[in-house]
């Protein structure tokens, strides 16, 4: 049996090192910006208005909520040798129970499902008919899906990204809009309360 040359072959365990991938930089900073957006105007507008709700609370909210979704998008995929896992950073891991680990012969396939939303998402199933969710928001994803690939002999050509990246730049250019909009609300509620 003939072996293969090292420098002209590298075996699979060198040719993909280990390696983490992270949440696209875009997705983050878009859902983090709509987020944004959509909350930081509520403590003026409940001093304006005289809300029942103190702004102390709701910027007390704001601030935990946008910790909880900072968490959120700081999932982390990563791949070596021996597997796969999904994890988060120890500060916000014990939150969250969706991080798992997969060895990579413990895979026996990989399985669409239809979404709510009419979307496609894919999900490993082990040997003993467990799914994990494949990540499919980060920075990488084509890189991922050959390791995937190399590992497990399971085609993935025909996997794509569940939201693809022009529909998040049309979502950042909406919340930068948005964030324009608050900002000349609030300067109109400044004002109007100034004036009375």
């Amino acid at each position: 049996m003939l072996k293969a040359s090292p420098s002209l072959s590298p075996p699979v365990d060198s040719q993909f090192a280990a390696r983490t991938f992270q949440v696209s930089p875009l997705i983050r900073v878009t859902l983090l910006l709509l987020y944004g957006a959509l909350t930081l105007p509520l403590p003026a507008l409940a001093e304006v208005t005289q809300a029942p709700i103190p702004s102390k609370f709701l910027l007390v909210g704001i601030v935990i909520g946008g910790i909880l979704l900072y968490g959120g998008l700081s999932e982390q995929v990563e791949v070596d040798s021996t597997g796969i896992a999904v994890r988060y950073p120890r500060w916000i891991g014990w939150l969250f129970r969706r991080q798992w680990q997969l060895q990579w012969q413990a895979i026996a396939a990989l399985k669409p499902r239809t979404t709510g939303q009419g979307g496609l998402v894919y999900y490993f199933t082990s040997n003993g008919e467990q799914a994990f969710l494949l990540p499919m928001r980060i920075a990488g994803f084509a890189e991922l899906l050959r390791v995937v690939e190399a590992h497990t002999e399971i085609d993935t050509q025909d996997i794509k990204p569940l939201a693809q990246p022009w529909m998040y730049v049309i979502l950042l250019g909406f919340s930068l809009l948005l964030l324009a909009i608050d900002g000349w609300t609030l300067w109109t509620a400044a004002h109007w309360a100034g004036g009375s």
